[in-house]
């Protein structure tokens, strides 16, 4: 009986430490997202700046990068970029203002610059509740009739780009061509 005492111990042990060495290969950048393969949600939302008020139907047409970000997240500073010249290149990408202060986002725009063609102020966050964000920057992918199919939480650099998301929304781009 003593035998199986000491036993226990060392097999809890084991169990947990497999759990522990998995985990080691785990990407965090792959959370995983309810709205994969579902419209993109229902929203009526004004502009960041403010002259018109969008809707989901206003996200439908072309394949897009919905892209959350704000200007209280500085890894969405050190996106912007990126981003700047994504569109310069011809990507669509629309933005959701994350919980944030319209001035400062305004200020923000004018200052870095818009990669935007559309820019949504969720000022309360309802939309990015909707959409599961767990915080900022997070990029969706949308096809042209406004389905999400894919999610990149994390910085869009270079490399990402590259090796990781341009073959993603090129093969959207690619499906939406007649």
């Amino acid at each position: 009986m003593k035998r199986w005492l000491m036993v226990v111990p060392l097999a809890m042990f084991l169990v947990v430490a497999v759990f522990l060495y998995r985990g080691l290969y785990l990407d965090p950048a792959e959370l995983p997202s309810a709205m994969i393969g579902k419209p993109f949600p229902p929203f009526s939302l004004p502009t960041v700046q403010g002259d018109k008020t969008l809707t989901q139907a206003d996200l439908l047409g072309k394949p897009a990068l919905v892209n959350v970000w704000g200007t209280w997240c500085i890894s969405c500073r050190v996106e912007h970029p990126v981003l700047n010249k994504l569109a310069e290149k011809g990507v669509v990408i629309y933005g959701i203002n994350y919980k944030d202060d319209n001035a400062a986002a305004l200020k923000w725009l004018a200052e870095f610059h818009n990669p935007y063609q559309l820019d949504i102020r969720d000022e309360d966050g309802n939309l990015g509740l909707n959409l599961g964000v767990y915080g900022a920057p997070e990029t969706f992918f949308i096809d042209a009739k406004g389905v999400i199919r894919d999610k990149y939480v994390g910085v869009i650099d270079e490399v990402v780009w590259r090796e990781q998301l341009a073959a993603k929304y090129q093969a959207l781009v690619d499906e939406a061509k007649p």
